[in-house]
This record gives C-alpha cells, structure tokens and sequence, in this order.
C-alpha cells in the first residue's frame, strides 16, 4: 500500500470522515453564519482543549461574542496544528442544553434527582458550615476529593490547605496505574502521560490492546500515521480487529487474557535464539540471567494452547521485533487494568521493551523535557499525623498514588478511619469505578457530597450540592508546563462567556477558602494575578502567552545518544530483569502467567474500549459529537450471532453473571471478533434524567461490571473479568 494511501485509510478509519459530515448536519447554521458575516471583527483566540486529557493547543473563532469554530494551533507540539474529531467538536460543550446551569442542592433523598435552585453564595457557605464540622468531629482527614484533569489543581490545592491528603484520580487504579508501576520497577521511571513513545521514529511498532484510532490521543494517531507512511512493521494482539489491525502486517487474534502468555513465549524466543539487543542488555542490565533462567519454560508450544497463537506466528513476530531494533517499540497502553496482574502484565512489555534496547533509543522511548516554571509561593500546608485513607499497613507496597477504591472501600468500612465528606470534580464515579452499587453504599455513608462538573452525570443524582463549572471554552485553568518531546507551556482562557451561572473552577476554590478561613492560602486577587506571578519568575511574558497561546522552549536532548545521562533510577542503577524489591515485598521477581478463569457457559468475556469522538462517559450530551455516535452496539462474533438468529441491528439486552441486565443495545454481528468474547464502547447508557439527550442511549458496559480484580501489587481494579449473555427481544 503507497504512503498516500495508507493516510487516507487511516482517516478513515479515525472517524474523520463521518466527522465531517456529522459537523456539517450539527453546526450547519453556525458554519453558514459564518460564511455569510463579515470577517470584521472576528477574534481568533487561543487556549487548549479539555474535551480529553491530552490538552492540545486550540484556536477558537468568536465573532459578536459567539464561538462557531475550534481547530488546532500550529505552534502547538501535541496538535501540530490539528484537534481530533472530539476537539473540533468541542464547540458542542458550549451549546450543550443539557449543560448544568446554577448551583443545586438536593431536596430529598439521594438519587431522586430533585433540586432546589440556589445561589452561590447559599451552596458555598451550606458547604463550607458542612466542612467544617466533619473537621471538628472526625480531621480534615475524613474529607477526600476525587479528581480528573489539569482543572482540579485549584480544588487540590484547597483540600491540602484544608488538612486532607486524600485526594485521587480514578486515572490510577482504574487506568494507567500498573502501567506506571510495571515500568518504574523495571526502568525507575514511568512513561508519563503524554507518553514517551517514540512512535514516529519507530521502524516497529507493538500494540497489544491498544486501539490507535479508536482511542483518538491526537499526538499518537498523527505519529501512527506518519509511522505507518514510513513503512513502519505493524504487529498487533487484540481478540478484535480494531482499526489498528487493519494496517498491520501481523494480526495476533490472541485470546483474551492470555496477553500475559505471548509476552513470555516472545521473549522466551529473544532470548534463547540470542536476537536480544546484547551490547545494551550487558552495560544496562541488572539479573539477566536469573530473568533467562525464569523465562525459560514458556516456549511457543506451550503458549500455543493459552494463546490462541500458532508457534510459527509467536516466533515470526519475535523475529521481526529483533529484526528493526533498537527502533522496536512495545506499546505500553493506557487503559490496562484488564485481568488482576496488570502490574507485572506491564512489567512485561517494559522487559520485552529492555530486550530490544529501545529505552533512551530513537524510536523507543525517549526522556521528556520541561520548561522551568516556579510554582506559586503559598503558605506550607498544615502536617497530619493520618496517614492516607485508601492504603492501610501498605497492603499494596507499589501504589504510589492514592487508590480512588481505597477511598471508596474505607468509606464503607470506616477503616482506617472514617471518610464522611466526598468532592468529586470532573469524573463520573458511577461510570468511572466498578461495581456501581459499591459506590452508592459509600456515598450513603457520607455527611457531605460535592459535585463540581459541567453536565449532569449520574453522580451528580447522588450528591447533597452540585456545582456548575463552566467549560475549558469560557474559564482559565492553571498554566500547563508539559513534559513531551520539546518544553512548551500553554495557557487555557476564556474565548467566550459562560452562558449561565456557571462559574471557573478557581473562582469556586478561593470563594469557598475564603468561607473555611483559608482566604490565605488564595493570596492574588484573581487567576490572570496568579498566572502572571507564575510567569514573571520565569523570565517569561504573560501577555505573549495570551496573544499566542504556547512559548516554546529551546531544544534539548531527548536521547542517549543526544546527551541524556544513561542513568536508571533503580535500586540497582540498572534495569531490572530480575526484581529484588519485588522479591523481597513477597512478589514474583519475573513475572510468570496465571490462566484466566473461563466464561461460563453461554457467557461470554465483555471487553470495552474507546470512540475517536467521545471521552469516557462525559461527552454524550454533546450534540456535535453524538450526532457522529449516537449510541453504542455490541460486537458478537457473526457465526454466534447467526447460532441465536441475531443480525446487525437488531436490539438485544446483556445479562452478566449476576444477573444484572442492561438498557437495549444494538448488535454488530462482524467476522472481526473472536467467538468467546463481545466488545462496546464505553461511556453510553446514561440513566441520569437530567441527561435528557443521552438519556438510556446505547448500554452502559459500567452498570455491567459488577465484579473486579485487585491487583496486589499496587491496588488497580481489573474490570475485564465480567462475562455476558444474550437477552433477546421478544
């Protein structure tokens, strides 16, 4: 397939066409406005987008006060000038009618979804009397805030000058967490977020699960473009044919679970056949040959049977990873809380990435760089004697982020101590935790519920006082000093007003400060006081930063061979094959394969994942973006489809092993799913009222996840551990 034609098919297959139309049939009469005013007075402002966690540089386009356009900023080095069909459609947060629009405090029980309309000053001070008395009675402690994105450094900072360490991000354990752990036990270092890949420069690339195109993190999908323009050798293991597994030039449809089983039979092969990176393997490597020894017994013919994966195709792929290196590079995925030993999973692929010599390599993984921006000189935060709530006697030694479940299990239990205040900020906990129902007995325990969002998510409908924020379009947010390939910094403000009462998440923190005596924690006068200081004792220009929205650093080196000290922040120094911390902590110091417990018969594994327009499950409201995808569908296999008389487009419900059944989904019965397993995206099936656009759209596969793995090194939810059935229509 010629370069060109690889990019059109990869924009296919990203969705960028039926963007195009969906933009067309959603802002119609906002792009004819357009065509049909005069270019006076148009204002072109810069900020960066929201609509995920990616934060790319963004340009929006204002005329009399309205926003008709977004689209990417060319100084930006994460857009590079082009947003992904979520961030052109990010317009849609602005014009959202279901948005919420002025504080709300509940009126009756939790869960009925009934309001009394209130002004700021009422939620604020009933919230902040609450505080207060959940500090006097039980510690500062005993408040835990739940946070998601760059908008929630201001409400963090509230809660540490309030007492309270107890601050978590659904994003660790239910996320990229054993990722980060897998990787710092094995290198002394994570992959960040971006992550350090070196996907442009890669001449191979591995994805095991991971949907480039489908799980649209722009950066990534324009350098996997790119890649794949280059002739990049694509391998990719998943029990789907994604829109990555359509480009690549090996498809593993491995069978789901026994990721962990090729991992070990492909470095099984490395090693044993010596096509393992030696020179690097020797100066960097600490344990290689307690690590050779362990691996030993997993060959291509015992990972036949667990994988799915004939012998030559295991030993074929391995070949070929050692055929480019050091320019292979393993992905090491996001999401990859699948299975309950998610930690030593990703420990895995960071080994089989050490095999190839890639890290500190071109092509491999690269050392991201920063520009130098003081933080701002607040008050030291008062000192507890607790000890965070969500990880008592270090259960999970590994965890070195707060677990957003500890929170919730020490909620219920009141062990260590009792949690009876929760502030939830930007993350859906209904659909972002498993097990639903875990969730509302903790919350039933509370004293206080805050819920500080743009839309009315489910968790709204539980909470005691909702607060409404105004979108990343109409608000500044803390300065974003990123850590990507070159130093840059950008700035989030306002292009339009916010059309309601709805208020930035700054202004909400230091109002509330302000009612809980912390006033001195909020010292500058408003938010462009607070960015201006910041910059100042940079050295750099507040007003160029509003004018072009990113400055960008200098270039500095980013590889090993650029500069970069070879250093490796392990106990050993080294990169560590064979784990002693891990041996010591009472854990396996290589990571060895454990078999999946089977589906039950008639049941089938639920996988899940993303759309290239939608971010989790805080986007369906969105017009522009639902009018692409409106509602989700089931992928069953089309000869077990055709077993119960199904056919694309016909509405089933699922049924998982206990019992819970799910909102009407439509089926997509495909050839591009293996048979022992269905696949959704994520995100639909809203059953919040206030929702009323995405009101029991699609199913959620969240309500379905009734049951979980912990993983025991640091906490992670394992949430690929549920089956379903089929309930069909009558």
């Amino acid at each position: 397939m010629d370069s060109v034609s690889r990019r059109k098919f990869l924009k296919i297959g990203g969705a960028s066409v039926v963007l195009s139309a969906a933009t067309q049939s959603a802002l119609g009469r906002v792009e004819e406005l357009a065509k049909t005013k005069s270019s006076k007075g148009l204002e072109k402002i810069p900020t960066f987008c929201d609509i995920c966690f990616w934060k790319c540089g963004a340009i929006a386009y204002v005329e009399d006060g309205k926003l008709w356009k977004v689209e990417g900023n060319p100084l930006d080095p994460l857009s590079r000038g082009r947003l992904c069909p979520r961030g052109t459609g990010g317009i849609g947060a602005h014009y959202d009618p279901d948005r919420l629009k002025y504080p709300l405090m509940r009126k009756s029980v939790r869960g009925e979804e009934r309001w009394n309309q209130v002004t700021w000053d009422e939620a604020l001070t009933f919230i902040a009397d609450k505080m207060k008395k959940i500090k006097n009675d039980y510690g500062p402690e005993a408040m835990a805030l739940f946070s998601h994105g760059i908008g929630g450094n201001f409400i963090k900072h509230l809660f540490k000058a309030y007492g309270s360490a107890n601050i978590g991000a659904p994003s660790f354990a239910q996320c990229r967490g054993p990722r980060d752990v897998g990787f710092n036990l094995t290198f002394g270092e994570d992959v960040a977020s971006p992550e350090r890949t070196d996907i442009k420069n890669a001449q191979c690339l591995v994805l095991i699960g991971s949907h480039l195109g489908e799980n649209m993190h722009n950066t990534q999908v324009q350098e996997f473009s790119d890649a794949l323009a280059n002739g990049v050798s694509l391998i990719v293991v998943d029990p789907r044919v994604s829109v990555a597994a359509g480009k690549a030039k090996y498809y593993l449809p491995i069978k789901p679970g026994a990721d962990m089983a090729l991992l070990l039979a492909w470095m099984q092969v490395l090693v044993t056949e010596r096509l393992y990176n030696k020179p690097y393997v020797e100066k960097y490597g600490f344990g290689f040959d307690n690590f050779a020894a362990e691996i030993l017994p997993y060959s291509p013919e015992w990972a036949y049977p667990e994988t799915g994966i004939e012998p030559e195709v295991i030993r074929a792929t391995a070949r070929e990873m050692a055929r480019y290196q050091p320019a292979t590079l393993i992905h090491p995925g996001r999401h990859v809380t699948w299975y309950g030993d998610d930690a030593q999973r990703s420990r895995a692929i960071a080994l089989l990435n050490a095999l190839m010599g890639n890290w500190g390599v071109k092509g491999g993984f690269y050392y991201p760089v920063s520009m130098d921006v003081p933080s701002y000189p607040y008050p030291e935060y008062p000192h507890s004697d607790k000890p965070k709530v969500d990880n008592p006697d270090n259960k999970f030694p590994f965890a070195h982020e707060v677990n957003t479940n500890g929170i919730r299990k020490a909620t219920i239990s009141g062990e260590p101590y009792p949690v009876k205040g929760w502030f939830v900020y930007a993350t859906n906990l209904i659909h972002a935790l498993p097990d639903e129902q875990e969730t509302i007995r903790a919350i039933q325990n509370l004293d206080l519920l805050v819920v500080i969002d743009v839309i009315p998510a489910e968790i709204a409908g539980w909470a005691d006082v909702v607060l409404p924020e105004a979108v990343y379009l109409e608000r500044h947010d803390d300065l974003n000093v990123e850590w990507f390939r070159e130093p840059f910094i950008s700035l989030r403000q306002p292009v339009v007003e916010a059309p309601h009462d709805q208020k930035p998440n700054w202004w909400i923190a230091k109002k509330l400060a302000d009612k809980l005596d912390l006033g001195h924690y909020f010292p500058w006068k408003d938010i462009e006081e607070y960015l201006e200081h910041r910059l100042n004792a940079a050295g750099l220009s507040y007003g160029q930063l509003k004018k072009e929205g990113i400055i960008r650093g200098e270039k500095q080196p980013i590889y090993f061979a650029e500069g970069v000290p070879d250093v490796f922040p392990t106990p050993s120094g080294k990169i560590e094959f064979y784990s002693l911390q891990l041996a010591e902590a009472g854990f396996d110091p290589v990571p060895k394969y454990t078999q999946p417990a089977p589906p039950p018969a008639g049941f089938f594994r639920l996988l899940y994942g993303r759309a290239p327009v939608h971010s989790f499950s805080r986007t369906q409201s969105n017009r522009v973006l639902m009018d692409m995808i409106g509602e989700n569908e089931v992928w069953i296999n089309q000869d077990i489809a055709n077993r119960y008389g199904l056919k694309s487009g016909d509405f089933i419900r699922l049924k998982n092993q206990d019992g819970v059944i799910s909102n009407r989904i439509k089926v997509k019965a495909t050839e591009r799913i293996r048979t022992d397993c269905v696949y959704m995206i994520h995100g639909f099936g809203h059953n919040s009222r206030m929702l009323k656009f995405a009101y029991q759209k699609g199913a959620s596969d969240a309500q379905l996840i009734t049951r979980y793995k912990t993983d025991p090194l640091m906490g992670g939810t394992a949430m690929n551990v549920n089956f379903v059935t089929f309930e069909l229509e009558a």
